[in-house]
């Protein structure tokens, strides 16, 4: 018996019996560039092929603005019809968000099923999701985006209830049972995801009281993120070349040159147009950037425009509520293309490049990012009785000691320390002034 998830997916995602064939379709709106078209064009059949799909044609087309009933022009839509036959496709997957309406009539007309990006999205984001919240996540994106998209069946019966006294009349269709059967699941899944974004709270309450400091990776998908963050604490997070390879969080200690510990944690990757029910259903993940201290932005510099990488992580941060969170930006995969990667980091003031495989800029990255962190922590001033031994040993345990003085009254220390350690440490702090980078 099908679980509600697998039920979710099998309505909206690709078959995988085959490797099916796709037609690609891109539409250049005013704002847009031939180029800029292209190359999401180019990103979209990473994604149909990290889907499970092979992109067997393309066709793009310049409008004014988007047709209310094919989102291409009529000749066009008749031009994309003799393609599909020409090659044989199963599937037609427009770059551009389609309405519920103009992917109905593009199945019409053309005869085959017709997806948009978002679809192809979820699709990916259905494979690779693999705990108990991640799956909700997922389904609760993909009921979403299936709710306005549910139709009435071609058959004539669409009584659900037999005629007799006080039951006679139409009775309810198939398609509001379907929609009231997706209702409930969707208010049950938010109630579930409440229930688990409680305990990942708590979670991260338990982690804020450990008085270490808090940095979360960011960054395109297929960025290199996991890659570095194994390369940093031997995690061993799932890192493979392909879109979306992990989605679920991974924290770990990582210990810095100069003696400090933070916690580093990795986030799923972000990508042009990446759909607001992904962004709302994976809020109580993302929200873990917004909470940071600094952000490390992952940036693979070998792509073809890293620049519109960058902006494309940034408006997903400003939509999450992060894009005040500190960042310091790390251009990846150094090894592929080292000029572009030394253009990148002039062009950035305070960023850095290193490749997460060969380990190149790694120990310059450490540094710049204990510099970084030191800067965003106070110095504290303590005064600290000499038969507190244990407080010295929390001091040195928690922050990073500068400067240690023996007085009649104890001991003068100053140290950088984080909010939750100079609030436990509070009766001994006697003045407290904001950092320089070191």
């Amino acid at each position: 018996m099908s679980t509600p998830y697998q039920e979710a997916l099998g309505q909206t995602l690709i078959e995988r019996t085959h490797r099916e064939r796709i037609v690609i379709v891109g539409v250049t709106l005013p704002g847009m560039t031939d180029d800029e078209t292209e190359e999401s064009m180019d990103e979209l059949a990473m994604l149909v092929d990290t889907a499970g799909a092979d992109v067997v044609a393309r066709l793009v087309q310049r409008r004014d603005a988007p047709d209310h009933t094919w989102y291409v022009g009529k000749g066009k839509a008749q031009e994309l019809k003799e393609v599909c036959l020409t090659v044989d496709a199963d599937t037609v997957v427009f770059d551009n968000e389609l309405t519920p309406a103009q992917q109905y009539n593009l199945e019409k007309m053309l005869g085959r099923t017709a997806l948009d990006r978002t679809a192809v999205i979820l699709d990916i984001f259905a494979q690779n999701a693999h705990t108990l919240e991640g799956k909700a996540q997922v389904e609760l994106a993909l009921l979403r985006y299936r709710l306005p998209r549910l139709r009435r069946g071609i058959s004539g019966n669409l009584s659900q209830q037999a005629g007799g006294i006080g039951t006679r009349g139409p009775g309810e269709t198939k398609l509001e049972v379907d929609r009231r059967r997706i209702m409930r699941r969707v208010t049950k899944l938010e109630a579930d995801l409440r229930a688990l974004q409680g305990t990942r709270h708590l979670q991260r309450k338990s982690r804020s009281k450990s008085g270490l400091g808090n940095v979360v990776i960011v960054g395109y998908t297929n960025a290199g993120k996991s890659t570095l963050l194994n390369r940093l604490t031997n995690a061993g997070v799932l890192t493979e070349n392909r879109l979306f390879a992990t989605l679920d969080p991974t924290t770990r200690r990582l210990a810095m040159p100069g003696g400090e510990t933070v916690l580093i944690t990795d986030t799923v990757g972000f990508v042009r147009n990446l759909p607001h029910g992904l962004v709302e259903a994976f809020k109580s993940t993302l929200e873990v950037a917004a909470e940071a201290e600094l952000l490390v932005h992952v940036v693979n510099s070998a792509a073809a425009n890293p620049e519109a990488q960058i902006d494309a992580v940034r408006v997903v941060l400003e939509e999450i509520g992060a894009d005040t969170v500190p960042e310091l930006l790390v251009f990846n995969k150094s090894d592929l293309d080292p000029v572009t990667a030394e253009r990148l980091v002039e062009d950035h003031h305070g960023s850095v490049a290193v490749s997460a495989i060969t380990g190149d800029g790694i120990e310059t990255f450490l540094r710049t990012l204990g510099d970084r962190v030191r800067s965003l922590t106070v110095v504290h001033e303590l005064l600290i009785p000499y038969e507190r031994g244990d407080v010295l040993a929390s001091v040195h345990r928690e922050g990073e000691v500068v400067s240690t003085v023996t007085e009649d009254s104890g001991v003068r220390v100053r140290a950088r320390l984080s909010d939750a350690s100079a609030g436990r440490l509070a009766e001994f702090i006697t003045t407290a002034q904001s950092s320089s980078p070191g």
